[in-house]
């Protein structure tokens, strides 16, 4: 599940709560191309609990291409390091 929000300086923030799988990898990646238009992304990750092998891959390309990752659980930000040092 993921919840949209708009900041103050018009970029986005996608709060991301639950599991995160395939299915939420596709659904964000359409958002992205019709909601962004130009505007920062940030995906806030503090009520994530699962992630899959598909939504890691997501999240490392996220950060590689300058979307922040906010409140990342401290799986997840081991997970994306050791992922890059593979690559």
């Amino acid at each position: 599940m993921f919840r949209i929000s708009w900041d103050k300086n018009g970029d986005i923030l996608f709060k991301l709560s639950g599991r995160m799988e395939e299915e939420t990898v596709t659904a964000l990646k359409a958002l992205f191309q019709s909601e962004a238009k130009g505007r920062r992304i940030a995906l806030d990750l503090i009520e994530l609990t699962l992630v899959d092998q598909d939504a890691m891959d997501f999240l490392k390309d996220c950060e590689a291409n300058g979307i922040e990752l906010r409140n990342c659980p401290a799986y997840v930000r081991k997970w994306i390091t050791e992922m890059r040092i593979q690559d």
